[in-house]
């Protein structure tokens, strides 16, 4: 997979386009890394600069490739969407029974994302390990950091974007979920996420 440089950043943030020969190589790399990865040795985490990187549709071919996998459901505070379902795409909780938890230590990790919590809740993830399944977390740079302090051992790390930031946009233009002002939060807040490369192991 492409290994993280400065210049993939200076592309992406001029809102220069990746070419296709370096996407292609990251998917082949990809194929290949998850093809040696011991199932049950710990986590792969799967990340997303954004909403509209294609990280489900990444997901949904993982899945018809790999056996013994467990994906990692989320809580969040944030209020369900038309079509989601509670339970299969997040676990959607309240404020006050997510701050509980915090509390309670409950969370592998969390973090609060424009204004919404999201975390990953030990029960499940320790069930899986038990399993000997190999976990793919969708986290954010924030729950990243706190499970490299934790685990870092046992995880492999990618980041997963778009080509360029204007891809970016036009993808999330054309999902018509988020008001053209979230949009522009959303990749605002892409931006800064961009700066975290140079921790992950991996960008696709």
């Amino acid at each position: 997979m492409y290994k993280l440089t400065t210049r993939w950043f200076a592309r992406w943030a001029k809102k220069e386009h990746i070419s296709d020969e370096m996407l292609k190589k990251s998917i082949n790399d990809l194929g290949d890394k998850l093809s040696t990865v011991s199932l049950g040795s710990g986590l792969y985490k799967v990340r997303m600069a954004s909403c509209g990187s294609g990280k489900s549709s990444l997901i949904n071919k993982l899945s018809n490739v790999m056996d013994n996998y467990y994906f990692s459901i989320s809580s969040t505070t944030r209020k369900i969407r038309d079509g989601e379902i509670d339970g299969k795409d997040y676990y959607f909780v309240s404020k006050e029974k997510f701050e509980q938890d915090i509390k309670d230590n409950l969370f592998l990790e969390y973090a609060n994302v424009m204004g919404n919590y999201y975390g990953t809740s030990i029960v499940h993830i320790n069930k899986a390990l038990e399993e000997n399944n190999l976990v793919i977390l969708d986290i954010d740079v924030q729950g990243q950091e706190q499970i490299l302090k934790k685990i870092s051992d046992k995880c492999i790390s990618v980041f997963i974007t778009t080509p360029s930031q204007s891809e970016l946009k036009k993808r999330l233009i054309q999902r018509n979920l988020d008001s053209l002002e979230t949009i522009n939060k959303r990749v605002n807040h892409a931006l800064v996420e961009m700066d975290y490369l140079k921790n992950y192991d991996y960008v696709l």
